[in-house]
């Protein structure tokens, strides 16, 4: 009886000890999760993430309501690249984690002149429209809302908007990104016109 209970206890202890199955210890499944999150986390480090609008959808079906979830989500690396892109899940933290990787995708380049941007611009999304001027040094970002988090995102320190017609935050923030585009350098732009006034002045010449 002795000898029974021995081997009972002992089998008991190996399984409980740091060696034992289950995974629980340092070297196990759990361990090896919880130090590649902080490699990811490093390599996304560079980019500023603004989560600018959550809501929730509601559809009747048959059998019931399905509850969806859209998140509006701005990705840029406040160096002149910026994206936006809405993503939709059945959760929260999924919705995000799907427009954080949809805007990244859908990331370009913006035009900027230092801090600020190079000119005045306009421009409309569905029924929202969108003005942003060029700031001095020292302005800061006079924005709410939806453009607030684009300028964050672009890099842009000093800069002058006002929205117009419709409220909805997502417009806002797609008319935003669309003014952000139709940004030029205005050096370059003349730059270009003089070079081409120029190629074409000797063509004239020799016709005449």
């Amino acid at each position: 009886m002795t000898t029974q209970n021995d081997n009972r206890g002992g089998n008991a202890g190996g399984g409980r000890g740091p060696s034992g199955g289950g995974g629980r210890g340092p070297g196990g499944p759990g361990g090896e999760r919880r130090g590649r999150r902080p490699r990811r986390e490093d390599e996304d480090s560079g980019l500023v993430e603004r989560v600018v609008k959550i809501r929730r959808v509601s559809k009747v079906v048959k059998g019931g309501r399905n509850l969806t979830f859209n998140a509006m989500v701005v990705v840029g690396d406040g160096n002149g690249n910026v994206g936006a892109a809405l993503g939709a899940a059945g959760a929260v933290p999924d919705a995000v984690r799907k427009g954080t990787t949809y805007a990244k995708k859908a990331m370009t380049k913006i035009v900027l002149n230092g801090p600020t941007i190079p000119h005045e611009i306009t421009s409309k999304f569905s029924g929202a429209k969108v003005l942003l001027k060029p700031a001095a040094p020292g302005t800061g970002v006079i924005a709410g809302g939806g453009v607030r988090a684009v300028m964050d995102a672009v890099g842009v320190k000093d800069v002058l908007s006002k929205t117009f017609g419709s409220s909805n935050t997502i417009n806002i923030v797609k008319a935003t990104l669309a003014a952000l585009e139709q940004l030029r350098d205005p050096v370059a732009a003349v730059e270009r016109r003089k070079g081409v006034k120029a190629s074409g002045a000797p063509k004239d010449e020799a016709a005449s």
